[in-house]
Protein backbone atom coordinates (compact mmCIF):
# COMPACT_ATOMS: atom_id res chain seq x y z
CA UNK A 1 0.00 0.00 0.00
CA UNK A 2 1.75 3.16 -1.28
CA UNK A 3 -0.44 5.73 -1.72
CA UNK A 4 -1.98 7.96 0.77
CA UNK A 5 -4.99 9.54 0.89
CA UNK A 6 -6.81 11.46 3.68
CA UNK A 7 -10.29 10.49 5.53
CA UNK A 8 -11.99 13.01 6.65
CA UNK A 9 -15.33 14.40 8.37
CA UNK A 10 -17.14 17.12 5.91
CA UNK A 11 -18.63 19.89 8.09
CA UNK A 12 -22.17 19.98 7.56
CA UNK A 13 -22.30 23.72 6.21
CA UNK A 14 -19.57 23.18 3.53
CA UNK A 15 -19.57 21.86 -0.29
CA UNK A 16 -18.94 18.31 -0.63
CA UNK A 17 -15.92 17.59 -1.69
CA UNK A 18 -14.17 14.33 -2.20
CA UNK A 19 -15.57 11.06 -2.14
CA UNK A 20 -18.46 9.55 0.25
CA UNK A 21 -16.38 6.33 1.80
CA UNK A 22 -19.48 4.48 1.49
CA UNK A 23 -19.75 4.99 -2.38
CA UNK A 24 -15.85 4.25 -3.03
CA UNK A 25 -16.18 0.29 -3.00
CA UNK A 26 -14.29 -1.50 -0.44
CA UNK A 27 -10.96 -0.21 1.04
CA UNK A 28 -8.62 -2.18 2.78
CA UNK A 29 -7.84 0.42 5.37
CA UNK A 30 -11.65 0.95 5.74
CA UNK A 31 -11.33 -2.54 7.30
CA UNK A 32 -8.47 -1.37 10.14
CA UNK A 33 -9.06 -0.71 13.85
CA UNK A 34 -7.21 2.84 13.17
CA UNK A 35 -10.20 3.86 11.28
CA UNK A 36 -12.68 2.00 13.05
CA UNK A 37 -11.48 3.18 16.36
CA UNK A 38 -11.05 7.01 14.51
CA UNK A 39 -14.86 6.48 13.31
CA UNK A 40 -16.16 5.57 16.55
CA UNK A 41 -14.45 8.52 18.40
CA UNK A 42 -16.32 10.78 16.12
CA UNK A 43 -19.69 9.30 16.69
CA UNK A 44 -20.62 8.57 12.85
CA UNK A 45 -20.43 5.17 10.60
CA UNK A 46 -18.49 4.69 7.66
CA UNK A 47 -21.55 4.56 5.81
CA UNK A 48 -22.50 8.01 6.60
CA UNK A 49 -22.09 10.92 3.71
CA UNK A 50 -19.84 13.33 5.95
CA UNK A 51 -17.24 10.88 5.90
CA UNK A 52 -14.77 11.58 3.02
CA UNK A 53 -11.89 10.60 1.08
CA UNK A 54 -9.23 12.41 -0.88
CA UNK A 55 -6.06 11.39 -2.56
CA UNK A 56 -3.56 12.91 -1.03
CA UNK A 57 -2.42 15.26 -3.91
CA UNK A 58 -6.20 17.00 -3.31
CA UNK A 59 -5.62 17.12 0.52
CA UNK A 60 -5.88 21.26 0.00
CA UNK A 61 -9.81 20.85 -0.39
CA UNK A 62 -9.67 19.16 3.17
CA UNK A 63 -11.92 21.72 5.23
CA UNK A 64 -9.88 23.84 7.65
CA UNK A 65 -10.41 22.40 10.93
CA UNK A 66 -12.13 18.88 9.92
CA UNK A 67 -11.13 16.01 11.65
CA UNK A 68 -9.21 13.82 9.52
CA UNK A 69 -6.64 10.83 9.23
CA UNK A 70 -4.30 9.75 6.81
CA UNK A 71 -4.47 6.19 5.32
CA UNK A 72 -3.14 3.84 2.96
CA UNK A 73 -4.41 3.15 -0.69
CA UNK A 74 -3.36 0.61 -2.77
CA UNK A 75 -3.01 1.27 -6.56
CA UNK A 76 -6.12 0.33 -7.83
CA UNK A 77 -7.82 1.39 -4.38
CA UNK A 78 -5.97 5.06 -5.26
CA UNK A 79 -7.07 4.88 -9.22
CA UNK A 80 -10.40 4.08 -8.07
CA UNK A 81 -10.73 7.23 -5.29
CA UNK A 82 -9.67 9.37 -8.35
CA UNK A 83 -11.90 8.08 -10.84
CA UNK A 84 -14.92 9.15 -8.32
CA UNK A 85 -13.75 12.07 -7.63
CA UNK A 86 -13.29 13.58 -11.06
CA UNK A 87 -16.42 15.05 -13.18
CA UNK A 88 -17.82 11.98 -15.33
CA UNK A 89 -16.74 13.46 -18.60
CA UNK A 90 -13.33 13.42 -17.59
CA UNK A 91 -13.60 9.83 -16.24
CA UNK A 92 -15.18 8.79 -18.86
CA UNK A 93 -12.33 9.75 -20.95
CA UNK A 94 -9.78 8.24 -18.48
CA UNK A 95 -11.32 5.02 -18.96
CA UNK A 96 -10.94 5.19 -23.12
CA UNK A 97 -7.58 6.15 -22.19
CA UNK A 98 -6.85 3.45 -20.10
CA UNK A 99 -7.59 1.59 -23.54
CA UNK A 100 -5.25 3.04 -25.40
CA UNK A 101 -3.03 -0.04 -26.09
CA UNK A 102 -5.80 -1.99 -27.65
CA UNK A 103 -6.84 1.01 -30.02
CA UNK A 104 -6.25 0.46 -33.70
CA UNK A 105 -7.44 3.86 -34.92
CA UNK A 106 -8.34 7.07 -33.57
CA UNK A 107 -5.66 7.49 -30.92
CA UNK A 108 -4.40 10.61 -31.84
CA UNK A 109 -8.07 12.10 -31.21
CA UNK A 110 -8.62 10.42 -28.21
CA UNK A 111 -5.27 12.32 -26.82
CA UNK A 112 -6.58 15.56 -28.19
CA UNK A 113 -9.99 15.22 -26.83
CA UNK A 114 -8.17 14.26 -23.67
CA UNK A 115 -6.01 17.64 -23.67
CA UNK A 116 -8.84 19.50 -24.78
CA UNK A 117 -11.08 18.17 -21.62
CA UNK A 118 -8.21 19.30 -19.31
CA UNK A 119 -6.13 15.74 -18.44
CA UNK A 120 -2.64 16.80 -18.13
CA UNK A 121 -0.07 15.08 -20.71
CA UNK A 122 1.77 13.14 -17.67
CA UNK A 123 -1.76 11.59 -16.65
CA UNK A 124 -2.56 10.73 -20.19
CA UNK A 125 1.04 9.22 -20.20
CA UNK A 126 0.32 7.26 -17.17
CA UNK A 127 -3.13 5.80 -18.44
CA UNK A 128 -1.92 5.38 -22.15
CA UNK A 129 2.24 3.84 -21.44
CA UNK A 130 2.63 6.40 -23.72
CA UNK A 131 6.12 8.65 -23.32
CA UNK A 132 6.05 12.41 -23.37
CA UNK A 133 7.66 12.68 -26.53
CA UNK A 134 5.04 10.28 -28.13
CA UNK A 135 2.30 12.71 -26.86
CA UNK A 136 4.16 15.36 -28.47
CA UNK A 137 4.02 13.52 -31.76
CA UNK A 138 0.74 13.11 -31.82
CA UNK A 139 -0.36 16.29 -30.88
CA UNK A 140 1.84 17.71 -33.11
CA UNK A 141 0.91 15.50 -36.45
Amino acid sequence: MDHDARLFLLPDDHPRVGVALASAGALACAETPAVHGWLQAHGVSASSDQVRILLADAEALVPEGAESLPVPLSEEEALRIHRESVPRSVADLEAELSGFREMTEGAEALVHRALTAGIPAPRIAQLTGLSAREISGLIQA
